[in-house]
């Protein structure tokens, strides 16, 4: 297992920015990894508008619990857009970010998409379920969920399927062991664990549709399989309390049809209804959400707790880091 030292990181990206400014007069966009390819079209789309006209934004991308780490250790965000809503919630604790930023119509959500399981082309070791990632012999790629958020959506999504199956819970968190204990490397990212996988590790790797999609049109030769059961992840943005009046546009019209438009060509699903294409993007029969799970207070409670929560357990056991 590939443990994960993550102050060098945070180091770096606090040298780059200043912990008193940015050394610019932009806005600083920080992100998780994922979205990178998204924001990097959505930016220029939005400078031509009325409101972005003359705007440009500086970016920081990486892992979101470093990102939200980062923001909270002083990097002067303006726009904070990570992997999921806990990551946020931790800046309003520091009156980074408005403790009302999720009362809109869209909850503070600007994509979603769900967890598939993507695999080598012509998929060779047919895996097609959940059930196929705990088989012996099968090499699971996923990243480490005390770094990334996008790996505890992953194995949330492992976990609540077996759930919906009619699994207990010891038997669900049985199943999650099974699957760590065959995961070869846990990144500290979900874009690092796509990399690691396009560079010809594991056999499986348990990654956001949008993130397959991604690698695909970018030429990596890859499948994905959308389980019957899997979740829907949800990703928040928000402008922070000392944002500037171009970065509260740029939330705002984040939830365009222009730029949901965007976000659909990079995989996602839109949070605007009528731009959802069935056709591309099917509804799983057995789709689900982190509330159908207690909600993330009680998710990160229970798992995630670097000291008593059960992935923390699990994770410990393998000799993997749960340092935050």
């Amino acid at each position: 297992m590939r443990s994960v030292r993550r102050l060098p990181a945070l180091l770096l990206v606090l040298a780059l920015f200043g912990c008193g400014g940015s050394g610019s007069e932009d806005p600083l966009l920080v992100a998780y990894s994922t979205p990178k390819e998204a924001y990097e079209e959505l930016i220029p789309a939005f400078q031509r508008t009325a409101q972005g006209r003359g705007v440009s934004f500086d970016r920081s991308y990486g892992s979101s619990g470093d990102q939200s780490r980062a923001v909270r250790s002083g990097l002067p965000a303006d726009v904070v857009a990570l992997s999921l809503a806990p990551d946020t919630d931790k800046l309003v604790g520091r009156g980074l970010v408005d403790a009302r930023w999720s009362e809109d119509e869209h909850r503070g959500f600007v994509t979603s998409s769900v967890v598939v399981l993507t695999t080598r082309a012509g998929n060779p070791k047919d895996i097609r379920t959940w059930e196929d990632l705990a088989r012996p012999g099968v090499e699971v790629l996923t990243p480490n969920p005390f770094t990334s958020g996008g790996a505890r959506w992953n194995l949330m999504a492992a976990y609540g399927a077996q759930v919906r199956a009619g699994r207990s819970k010891p038997e669900a968190l049985a199943f999650l062991e099974a699957v760590l204990e065959n995961t070869v490397v846990q990144d500290k990212s979900a874009r690092e664990s796509l990399q690691t996988f396009a560079g010809g590790k594991g056999d499986v790797l348990i990654a956001y549709e949008n993130e397959a999609i991604t690698a695909r049109a970018q030429g990596v030769e890859l499948d994905y399989v959308v389980p019957d059961a899997t979740i829907l992840i949800e990703n928040p943005i928000a402008a922070t309390t000392k944002a500037s009046a171009p970065a509260r546009a740029f939330v705002r019209w984040t939830r365009s049809q222009e730029a949901q438009r965007i976000f659909a060509a990079k995989g996602y699903r839109s949070v605007l209804p009528e731009l959802v294409d069935e056709r591309r993007f099917p509804t799983p029969p057995g789709l689900f959400t982190i509330g159908d799970l207690g909600g993330w207070d009680a998710v990160m409670r229970e798992f995630f707790d670097p000291e008593k929560g059960a992935v923390a357990g699990l994770e410990r056991d393998l000799g993997v880091s749960t340092a935050r």
